[in-house]
């Protein structure tokens, strides 16, 4: 496994080269592509990409938006992160953009996930991809000790999965391993010693214990302090 890791002087510089990158990235798959899915984290640390990515000028309405993962709460929640792409990231330039969503009301994820997963199929695969990790070597919702770690892992795996794990207070729904791992550009965003510290204790681990190894190889790992 081979990964490019870039370091920044602050968070503010990953932030603006990040975005710029994604956006080039953008850029060039729609030479050859009538259209493309770009599919991000939610959480607190890529709010600010999100603030520079939607003024960046490419074609957005030939951009599909998407969430790696979801929480299952109704839009209107402060942990919503579909939630934030609409404040945060669907706006200014890319408001043009179109939003593929990770949620339908519903009591539990595994009522819809066949309607969700009708709606992503056609589009795949991703042309690029923003991931997050925790500091428990977690990525997308697909944490150490999930109820459904192995489905999300195998190289057969469904588009999507339901995941309920320890410490998380809700049930998820993630993009599996497999679908992560076949976008065209992957990009891993870290920020601090803690996380920088993980993704090294990750090396050597199979991903049942590490599940960012699953997806790292060919990625670049944007990292500031």
């Amino acid at each position: 496994m081979s990964y490019e890791f870039q370091t920044y002087p602050d968070r503010e510089m990953l932030a603006m080269d990040l975005a710029n990158k994604l956006a080039g990235d953008l850029r060039s798959i729609l030479t050859h592509e009538d259209r493309v899915v770009l599919a991000v984290p939610g959480g607190t640390s890529p709010g600010p990409v999100f603030d520079d990515l939607c003024a960046a000028d490419l074609d957005w309405s030939r951009v599909d938006v998407m969430l790696t993962d979801e929480r299952w709460v109704p839009e209107d929640s402060d942990r919503s992160n579909t939630r934030l792409l609409r404040e945060r990231l669907l706006v200014d330039r890319a408001a043009a953009a179109r939003l593929l969503p990770l949620y339908i009301p519903a009591h539990e994820p595994e009522e819809v996930l066949a309607e969700l997963e009708t709606q992503i199929a056609d589009e795949l695969p991703l042309a690029v991809v923003l991931l997050g990790m925790g500091t428990d070597m977690h990525t997308a919702s697909i944490f150490p000790g999930a109820d459904q770690l192995d489905k999300a892992l195998d190289p057969h795996a469904p588009i999507l999965v339901a995941m309920r794990a320890p410490g998380a207070p809700e049930p998820r729904i993630t993009l599996s391993a497999r679908v992560l791992n076949e976008a065209m550009r992957k990009h891993v965003l870290i920020f601090g010693q803690d996380k920088r510290d993980a993704l090294e204790a990750a090396r050597g681990k199979l991903p049942e214990d590490a599940p960012i190894n699953a997806v790292l190889d060919g990625a670049t790992v944007h990292w500031a302090e």
